[in-house]
Formats: structure tokens, C-alpha cells, sequence
């Protein structure tokens, strides 16, 4: 499979932009996941941009929607 990295970019929700991993999802995922965290493309907006990316913020949201 080919990564269409600009094609990533185009849909990356990722508010960081010296970010090195844009539009590399296999990157981003791996980096975040080293980190206990989930990339930003799994937050809303507001929330992503508190860089607060923990699995226990995106539980919160799950729960909250429940």
C-alpha cells in the first residue's frame, strides 16, 4: 500500500504545525501510541487543541456521549 501523504495532509486534524508526522498516519499513530496518547485525529476539535491526547481524555469523551 502507498501512503498518500498529501492527501493525508489535506484531512489531518492536527492543530501542531511543526509536526513531522503530518499526513504519515503509520508515523503518527506509532509515535503517539509510545506516548500512551491517540493521534488528533480521533478528537473533536476543541479538544485537540488542548494537546491533551490521553487515552483517559478520549474515554472521557466516549463516556460522556453515552
Amino acid at each position: 500500500m502507498e501512503c498518500q501523504i498529501e492527501i493525508n495532509k489535506t484531512k489531518c486534524p492536527c492543530t501542531y504545525q511543526p509536526c513531522s508526522r503530518k499526513g504519515k498516519c503509520c508515523d503518527c499513530i506509532a509515535y503517539h501510541l509510545k506516548s500512551d496518547e491517540l493521534p488528533a485525529c480521533v478528537f473533536p476539535p476543541e479538544v485537540e487543541k488542548t494537546y491533551d491526547r490521553s487515552f483517559a481524555r478520549f474515554a472521557k469523551l466516549v463516556l460522556d456521549k453515552a
